[in-house]
């Protein structure tokens, strides 16, 4: 099986450090190598379950994204929000540092995990985390997830599926994932006083939730990029 690898090390600011390193098959982009670990009550699926989860319980007695965090929230319980933290992601294709808060630290590697953690609603991110972009801006996020989902509705047209270009799909995507933020913070509340991975998926949420209005206009602000692509062929003659 073919995979590649995502490094994230977490230096803070006592001095101690945390290591991820998340496995992904290159084929269908899941977690490859979640750590065995003891899970607690709220990782069960019907605990704060997704009221638009598809998945069933009686088979699956854990939310495979819930599940997939348990390590991360293991190991970052006694971490503030805004502890000073420098960060480095290591990829097949680059090194990424910089200087940030943890909770910035971890909304950039909680959004991997997430997106690769089998949750049905979250795995329209996928071609995302394979060409993952550590700590992206605003810009850089609407300019990715908008390229994706168009580069999407080519493959389709593809395959003779119904396409969409006015972007109604991507703003149903992240009306979804605002519900799974939801619930997922209200299960994660329950795991420590410490509230930086909490944080870290509020602050996706709040992304998530302006992303549908501001997508319009963002891309207005970026039109003058493509004119080139705008032209007539009797103009470019």
């Amino acid at each position: 099986m073919s995979h590649f690898d995502i490094t994230y090390l977490f230096k803070l600011s006592d001095t101690s450090e945390k290591f991820f390193s998340l496995t992904l098959d290159e084929s269908t982009l899941n977690l490859v190598n979640t750590p065995e670990v003891e899970m607690p009550f709220w990782a069960e699926l019907d605990y704060h379950k997704f009221p638009h989860c598809p998945l069933p319980s009686k088979t699956l007695p854990h939310c495979p994204l819930t599940a997939s965090l348990v390590p991360v929230v293991q190991e970052f319980q006694a971490i503030l929000s805004y502890q000073s933290t420098y960060l480095q992601v290591i990829t097949r294709e680059r090194i990424v540092s910089q200087e940030t808060t943890a909770q910035r630290a971890l909304g950039s590697f909680i959004g991997i995990i997430m997106a690769c953690s089998g949750c049905p609603h979250t795995e329209f991110f996928k071609p995302m985390a394979r060409f993952h972009l550590p700590l992206s801006s605003e810009e850089e996020t609407i300019y990715r997830s908008t390229s994706m989902y168009l580069l999407a509705q080519y493959f389709r047209h593809q395959e003779n599926n119904e396409v969409d270009f006015s972007l109604d799909g991507l703003d149903q995507i992240y009306t979804h994932l605002q519900t799974v933020n939801a619930y997922l913070v209200n299960r994660l509340r329950n795991s420590s006083k410490a509230d930086s991975y909490v944080n870290a998926i509020i602050m996706l949420d709040m992304f998530a939730q302006t992303l549908p209005y501001v997508i319009e206009d963002s891309l207005e602000e970026i039109r003058h990029l493509f004119s080139p692509f705008l032209k007539n062929p009797q103009q470019s003659e």
